[in-house]
């Protein structure tokens, strides 16, 4: 886990926010919603961190009790060395948050940036009430 955690864009300052109680955990949601996100995704053309399939499969984890993760970042630069433990994962997607809901199946949690001290972890009722608002 890295040690220090500088935020570097608007994303990670507001979930910093959030995560010391300086910022409600709803008007964050609301923000969250319209901001853009870094989902990394296996694409059949390795064509250095672009994808250009529509085919492309994104970043998931099973926890020990068996439920599916989606695993986004606040931003690239985040995602590099958790991603060198996922070999083909080199490319992805900067996408808004409300498309990654939209496309998330029932039964899937998100995990955002996994390994930093600033992140966030959804569970899947959690994400299933976000898709339903």
């Amino acid at each position: 886990m890295h040690q220090t955690f500088e935020s570097r864009n608007e994303l990670e300052e507001k979930l910093m926010a959030a995560q010391e109680g300086q910022l409600p955990e709803t008007e964050f949601m609301q923000y969250l919603m319209d901001t853009q996100v870094f989902i990394p995704v296996k694409d059949s053309i390795g064509i250095e961190g672009f994808t250009s399939s529509d085919k492309a499969v994104p970043l998931t984890l099973k926890t020990e009790d068996g439920v599916e993760i989606l695993v986004l970042f606040t931003s690239p630069e985040r995602a590099k060395a958790f991603l060198q433990d996922y070999p083909g994962f080199e490319g992805g997607l900067l996408v808004e948050f409300k498309w990654v809901l939209e496309r998330t199946g029932s039964g899937i949690g998100i995990s955002i940036n996994p390994d930093w001290p600033v992140g966030m972890d959804l569970e899947p009722g959690t994400v299933q009430q976000l898709r339903e608002n």
